[in-house]
């Protein structure tokens, strides 16, 4: 997560950046944006659903060979038949044991950020977004022109949102330069700097389009969840 001199050097360029411009510039990195309870659940259903089936079939078939090849007596034939209903009545607790099983060990941190699908992960980081720049909108006053910077460590995520009114004067084109200098700092040793990076551009699109009409106080800290 951010040390203390990463917040400083965040917050010195959202201020060097919002200086000459009356939009605001929001940056959030957070930590993990969701608990994705239901992924466990899902795993597990699933193996409880589709191993049982698999195995029973495989199991079975040296079991019908043999009891449809001739030979056989009623006797031996019946006994067979008895083993099969033995496994059947075990089937539903086999199932409830799977589902546990697999559920348990999804439900551990590593495992579950490795098995959950990243269109789920992306799902969430956008409503993540959403929400943090409806908030800081609502904190921010009147801007038209507000740009969030949301990054989600643990998903290795950037969101970029901006107003209507600066994306018409910009475009797609200036927020794909801005999550790819994110993007690439992540990689790097010093991921700040690339946070510090996609500020400027940011910045630099605001003086351009929304220059302010005075001096102005600012203050938006990144946050750190």
């Amino acid at each position: 997560m951010l040390t203390a001199d990463d917040h400083r050097r965040i917050e010195a360029a959202v201020a060097k950046a919002e200086e000459g411009t009356s939009g605001d510039i929001f940056c959030v990195l957070a930590g993990e944006v969701s608990s994705y309870r239901e992924v466990p659940i899902a795993w597990g259903a699933a193996a409880a659903l589709l191993v049982p089936p698999v195995v029973l079939a495989v199991g079975l078939k040296p079991l019908l060979a043999a009891i449809t090849g001739g030979g056989w007596t009623i006797a031996e034939t019946s006994a067979q038949q008895s083993e099969l209903a033995f496994a059947l009545t075990g089937y539903a607790v086999v199932q409830l044991v799977l589902f546990g099983v697999v559920a348990l060990i999804t439900s551990l941190a590593p495992v579950r950020r490795a098995v959950t699908p990243r269109f789920l992960k992306r799902h969430r980081v956008k409503k993540a977004a959403f929400h943090h720049f409806a908030g800081d909108h609502a904190r921010a006053g009147k801007s038209e022109a507000g740009v969030l910077i949301f990054v989600a460590l643990v998903e290795h995520q950037v969101e970029v949102l901006a107003d209507a009114a600066i994306h018409a004067k910009v475009g797609d084109a200036t927020w794909r330069a801005v999550a790819a200098a994110v993007q690439e700092g992540m990689k790097a040793t010093d991921p700040t700097a690339g946070v510090v990076q996609a500020i400027g551009l940011c910045g630099e699109a605001l003086k351009a389009h929304f220059p302010a009409a005075g001096p102005r106080l600012t203050n938006h800290r990144p946050i750190d969840d």
